[in-house]
C-alpha cells in the first residue's frame, strides 16, 4: 500500500504520453525545432512563475540542502541536473520529429525499446534486482520490438534514439535524490529553455500567428509536459527505475491504438472518396 502512489503517478504520466500524437499532429505543419522551442519556453516560464508565486520555502530549502553537500556530492548533483536538462531536451526534439516526419509507428516502437534498456541498466549500473517475471516481460519486449521492427529498420533506429535519451534521464534522475521534485523539474526545463534561447534567433521560424499553434503549445506544455514529467519524478522517489521502465509500455500501447484507430478512419475515408469519384456527374 505504500507504494500504491508511486505505480498510480507512473501509470497516470504514461497514459497522458501515450495520447501526446493527438495535440501534436494538428500542428506538424510547423518545423519540430519550432514546436521544441515553444514547448521549452512556455514550460519554463509557466514552472518559474509557480515556483516563485508558491514554492519560495522548498526554494530555499532546496539551496540550503545543496550547500550542505560535500564537494564530491556537489559535483554529482550538478552534472545529474545539466545531464538531465540535455536528455530530456534530446528526448523531446526527437521524439517531435519523428512523430511529425517519420511515423507515430516509430514512436511508439521506442517506448517499447526504452523499458527493454532501462531494465537492464537498471540491474547492471544502479544495481536493482530484478524478479523472473520482470526478466520474462524484457524476453517479451525484445520478441515484440524484433517483429515489429523486420519490415522496417529506420523505425527501429529512431527508436532506439528516442528510447537511449529517455532512458539516460530517467536513469540519471533515479540518483537525483534529496530535492524537491517540483524544483528539481523547474531547474531542468529553466536550464534546457537557456540552453535554447541562444539558437532561436538563428534556427527558429518566423513567429506563429495561429491561435491554433499557442493552444496546443499551452496544451503541450501543461497538460504532456509538467504535469506527467512531475509525476514521473514522483513515482522514482518511490518505486525503482526498471519498474517505471516496465510501466512505460503503457505509452506504445495507447500510441499503437491510436495510431491503427486513425489509420483505419483514414483508409476508410480514401475509399469513400475513391467511391464518390466514379459515380456519375450531375
Amino acid at each position: 500500500m505504500k507504494t500504491t502512489k508511486y505505480y498510480i503517478a507512473a501509470i497516470s504520466a504514461f497514459i497522458t504520453w501515450g495520447l501526446f500524437s493527438l495535440v501534436l499532429k494538428p500542428i506538424h505543419e510547423y518545423p519540430s525545432l519550432d514546436i521544441l522551442f515553444f514547448r521549452v519556453f512556455s514550460c519554463a516560464g509557466l514552472m518559474l512563475l509557480i515556483a516563485f508565486l508558491f514554492k519560495r520555502k522548498q526554494i530555499k530549502e532546496t539551496i540550503e540542502i545543496f550547500k550542505a553537500l560535500s564537494k564530491s556530492e556537489k559535483r554529482k548533483s550538478v552534472l545529474l541536473n545539466i545531464g538531465g536538462s540535455v536528455f530530456l531536451m534530446a528526448n523531446w526534439f526527437t521524439f517531435i520529429y519523428v512523430v511529425n516526419h517519420v511515423s507515430v509507428k516509430a514512436t511508439s516502437l521506442a517506448y517499447l525499446v526504452c523499458p527493454i534498456l532501462t531494465t537492464l541498466l537498471a540491474y547492471f549500473i544502479l544495481k536493482e534486482k530484478l524478479l523472473k517475471t520482470q526478466w520474462l516481460s524484457v524476453g517479451l519486449s525484445i520478441s515484440g520490438c524484433i517483429l515489429l521492427s523486420y519490415t522496417d529498420i529506420m523505425d527501429m533506429f529512431f527508436s532506439i534514439i528516442i528510447g537511449l535519451t529517455y532512458l539516460a534521464y530517467l536513469v540519471s534522475q533515479r540518483a537525483n535524490r534529496g530535492f524537491d521534485k517540483f524544483i528539481v523539474l523547474t531547474f531542468h526545463i529553466t536550464l534546457s529553455a537557456l540552453f535554447l534561447l541562444p539558437f532561436y534567433p538563428v534556427f527558429g521560424g518566423p513567429v506563429p500567428t495561429e491561435f491554433k499553434f499557442y493552444l496546443c503549445i499551452e496544451t503541450i506544455a501543461i497538460v504532456f509536459t509538467i504535469i506527467p514529467l512531475f509525476l514521473n519524478l514522483y513515482a522514482l522517489s518511490g518505486i525503482n527505475s526498471s519498474t517505471v521502465g516496465m510501466l512505460l509500455n503503457i505509452n506504445p500501447m495507447i500510441a499503437f491504438g491510436l495510431a491503427t484507430f486513425f489509420s483505419k478512419k483514414i483508409l476508410r475515408l480514401c475509399r469513400l472518396q475513391h467511391t464518390v469519384s466514379f459515380l456519375p456527374q450531375c
